[in-house]
């Protein structure tokens, strides 16, 4: 399905804002509301637009730090058991504070964005909770200076 430019423009302003309504978006971008309407119906018909999201303010929710942690899996435990990718990314998805989990391709295995309290927080998700998981074998975490 290709989509034209009043979809995108649609798409670009919901992105900013999800909360707006259509005669909101009729107003940034002049398409008559019952376009508006109808073209955004068609998006969550086409499974184009999932959900509808929010936009935290972490340092309010007292969970100012952002780390990112690369995960390198050891594929065969120490018993002969065979690991997957797939199972362990889903493990790491359970473990309270994480935002994403990622499966990669190049030297590491995995891709996590966590958002923690403070840094004995994230050390601790690291240390007990992460390193506990079946598979874990190395992990490199970097903190998040700014974001845009």
């Amino acid at each position: 399905m290709k989509l034209d430019k009043k979809d995108l423009k649609i798409l670009e302003i919901l992105k900013e804002n999800s909360k707006l309504t259509t005669s909101q978006i009729y107003k940034k971008t002049n398409i008559p509301i019952t376009t508006v309407h109808n073209r955004i119906k068609k998006l969550e018909n086409l499974g184009i637009i999932r959900s509808y999201t929010l936009k935290l303010d972490y340092n309010k929710l007292g969970k100012p730090i952002t780390g990112f942690i690369l995960v390198t899996i050891n594929y065969i435990l120490p018993d002969g058991t065979k690991i997957k990718q797939e199972h362990v990314a889903q493990e790491i998805s359970k473990l309270e504070g994480v935002e994403e989990v990622n499966i990669m391709t190049g030297a590491t295995d995995i891709l996590i964005k966590v958002r923690v309290s403070s840094i004995e927080e994230l050390n601790e998700f690291v240390i007990k909770k992460l390193r506990n998981i079946n598979g874990v074998d190395k992990t490199q975490t970097m903190i998040t200076l700014s974001s845009y």
